[in-house]
């Protein structure tokens, strides 16, 4: 599925660069030793000096596409018109104020009543209540999806994301959405700051203290399930050599030991009187370093500041963050050019800025190397991506919050499909995250199979024929208000060019808009006008339900036809 959709895109996006023969002074950045592959198949030696090729519609698509979920016809008008340096401003520098906290959704159910929190009002300072434990989550997992939908025009939720993905945990673990909630805004206040100082505040959250059982570690009793994830998944990663050890991985644990959590305050502590007195030897891996044990209250601080000290000192952290970004922004083949032209600059810049997450989004994304046309339109769409860009490129009108119930149930309902399609706000299946974004060799290839790619087209079909009702209100696409917002509805070429721009990674051929403009547009005749005086006729009498449907029929169709393809997967 993947390599038909890579080949098709290829095609389409310049069928001269598929049969062009190497060496193409055209493409001077392509590896030579790669040569002797077809065009479609071969690697670029570009890295991440500043991107100075052509600058339009296309290139902020392909910049936008990867930076926000789904890009609708305001969010190109918005960037259109910028230089490179303003679109990477306005994506990268907001307004770090926390948006409205998830409120109480469910307490007109007689049976989810909460005796202390009216219903519309915030949930997450109030006392816990096991009762109502699953109806939060559901009111944490709407608020979130609504965030996603209503996403500022910056990078913020995609990094939210990201690091959802990195610094895993599971609602269905922690089982405090007090505690969740707290959790999901330090990735989002931190999402683009300092990731040592975020290290270092993820393995004193709550949320990740009771996931990864870090407030169950004493010295009694130390528990290294925290100890090696830190290094094996947030820090160092696994795949290198020499390693870290197991004793390393003991060492650890015993620095970590006499952290807790406090439900009533909703926050940790450090507890003295469970923490382990005594040294931590490292491995050569770590010089063989030895931190000093100590007692008191600020005896957990200062070892962690050590342990985290010691860790960041390996330049391996830098690459293995370098690494995660790339992949889920840019593609997930890292080979040697890729290594040498892209990650290792990268940590290199991450090292020298005192791990400043930042000042890496703002390389890569200006690098040429992200503007390469053989990182276009090659990543398979993540459920999220699909559902939530389904929503946002067709301008899909939710409730608004003149009724609560409505409006999270609608919500849900959203995030519900992206579960369907396996990815699960708030509880990716495992503390690696989802496996499209780490596992070999498939990768992103694993959105896709049998099953989930019918539910994917079927959720396109749902919502533009039948829509979702509940509590009264209908979630259907407007297509009228989405062909309403292009330049020119009534010019079939100039209709279906802008929604391909919209929907696909890349133009499609002439030969091919021709065909989809006969078949739909045109009813299977031939001449514009066909569709021209259609919709002008509509337009002249809009209550006139014969030329309603005429033009309605044929939108839905047309729809139906550009994301049931191959294409529509691709971002």
């Amino acid at each position: 599925m993947a390599k038909i959709s890579r080949k098709a895109f290829f095609k389409a996006a310049s069928s001269e660069f598929l049969n062009a023969e190497a060496p193409n002074k055209e493409y001077p950045y392509l590896d030579p030793s790669n040569q002797d592959l077809p065009r479609h198949l071969q690697k670029t030696s570009t890295g991440i000096g500043t991107y100075t090729g052509p600058w339009g519609e296309d290139q902020i698509l392909h910049l936008l596409k990867r930076t926000l979920f789904g890009v609708s016809k305001a969010d190109l008008n918005h960037f259109k018109g910028k230089t490179l340096n303003e679109c990477i401003s306005l994506l990268l520098n907001f307004n770090n104020t926390p948006p409205p906290p998830p409120l109480n959704n469910y307490g007109n159910n007689p049976n989810q009543n909460d005796p202390t929190v009216p219903f519309g009002q915030t949930w997450v300072n109030a006392a816990v209540n096991a009762n109502l434990e699953g109806a939060r989550i559901f009111s944490f997992k709407s608020w979130w999806t609504s965030l996603l939908l209503n996403q500022d025009r910056n990078i913020r939720e995609k990094m939210t994301l990201f690091w959802h993905h990195h610094f895993a945990t599971e609602t269905l673990v922690v089982q405090d959405s007090r505690f969740v909630y707290k959790h999901n805004a330090l990735l989002r206040s931190m999402c683009l700051g300092n990731f040592k100082d975020f290290v270092k505040q993820i393995t004193l959250d709550p949320a990740m203290l009771e996931y990864l059982n870090g407030s169950q570690n004493t010295q009694t009793a130390p528990d290294e399930n925290y100890a090696r994830e830190l290094q094996e998944l947030f820090t160092i990663g696994k795949k290198i050599s020499p390693h870290y050890t197991e004793e390393d991985v003991k060492a650890a644990a015993r620095v970590l030991t006499g952290w807790r959590n406090n439900r009533l305050g909703i926050s940790s502590f450090f507890d003295a009187s469970k923490h382990d007195t005594n040294q931590k030897a490292f491995s050569s891996f770590y010089n063989n370093q030895i931190i000093v044990g100590r007692s008191g209250i600020n005896a957990g601080n200062l070892e962690l500041d050590d342990l985290l000290n010691m860790i960041f000192s390996h330049p391996e952290v830098a690459k293995n963050i370098v690494r995660k970004i790339y992949r889920f922004f840019v593609y997930y083949v890292i080979d040697e050019n890729v290594e040498n032209n892209v990650i290792t600059p990268l940590a290199n810049l991450f090292r020298s800025n005192n791990y400043n997450i930042k000042i890496v989004m703002e390389t890569l994304l200006k690098s040429e190397h992200f503007f390469d046309v053989l990182n276009k339109g090659c990543m398979i769409k993540s459920p999220l991506d699909h559902i939530i860009g389904l929503a946002r490129q067709t301008n899909l009108q939710f409730p608004d919050n003149s009724n609560i119930q409505t409006q999270y149930a609608h919500w849900l309902y959203t995030m519900q499909y992206a579960t369907v399609l396996n990815q699960h706000l708030g509880d990716p299946p495992a503390v690696a995250g989802w496996p499209a974004y780490y596992q070999e060799p498939q990768f992103y290839e694993l959105w896709i199979n049998s099953d989930s790619l019918p539910k994917r087209n079927l959720a396109c079909d749902s919502l533009i024929y039948v829509g979702y009702s509940r509590f009264g209100f209908k979630l259907i696409i407007d297509v009228f208000a989405l062909v309403e917002s292009t330049q020119n509805p009534s010019n079939p070429n100039d209709l279906l060019r802008e929604l391909i721009q919209l929907l696909y990674p890349a133009d499609l051929s002439t030969a091919t808009q021709t065909f989809i403009k006969n078949s739909i547009l045109l009813s299977g005749q031939t001449g514009d006008y066909i569709w021209t005086d259609a919709w002008n006729a509509y337009k002249a009498n809009p209550s006139n339900t014969m030329l309603k449907d005429a033009v309605k029929i044929r939108l839905q169709a047309l729809l139906k036809y550009l994301m049931g393809q191959a294409e529509y997967q691709l971002h």
